[in-house]
């Protein structure tokens, strides 16, 4: 199954603030930097997080992201329903007109059900536990972060707490 972009863009920030140090608040601009995604997508996919509940943010010129209980015990299968806008799989029904075949065919139901044997399996993968430090030291060096990874137990935070120099804005 292929995933949209935007849950892409999604995953790959949850996936950076696990890895940040505890109590580390990352600014969008520093997510955007460290997934190589544009500001503009990465803050849309930051406001969705946040709407899910899976990140907590404070403003100000301190401010930024960090990922909260909920957003480290969440499964990927779950953060992909909640971000999975289509209702139609196989595109039966869409704004240039209805497939003559939908009143009879299975394939609709067989694509719903495909998809949801894909969360399923995804279901057992816990986001926070993905990260892992020779995958996210560059990508931290890059935006001014060095944290000292751990061995992730389940369910638990790659990653050790550590203070971190502040970010730029």
């Amino acid at each position: 199954m292929k995933i949209n972009a935007f849950a892409d863009v999604s995953l790959r920030a949850v996936m950076v603030l696990a890895a940040a140090p505890d109590g580390t608040l990352l600014t969008t601009q520093a997510v955007a930097n460290a997934v190589g995604t544009p500001y503009n997508h990465v803050s849309k996919a930051m406001v969705r997080l946040r709407e899910m509940g899976l990140i907590d943010v404070e403003r100000g010129r301190l401010g930024g992201s960090r990922l909260n209980t909920a957003g480290r015990r969440a499964t990927v299968g779950q953060i992909l329903r909640q971000l999975d806008s289509r209702q139609d799989p196989a595109e039966c029904q869409s704004p240039n007109g209805d497939c003559p075949l939908l009143t009879e065919c299975g394939l609709r139901h067989a694509m719903k059900r495909a998809r949801e044997a894909f969360y399923r399996e995804l279901d057992a993968v816990v986001i926070s536990s993905l990260p892992h430090a020779r995958q996210m030291a560059p990508v931290f060096q890059t935006i001014g972060l060095r944290p000292e990874f751990q061995h992730a137990s389940a369910g638990e935070p790659a990653t050790s707490p550590q203070a971190a120099p502040a970010l730029p804005s």
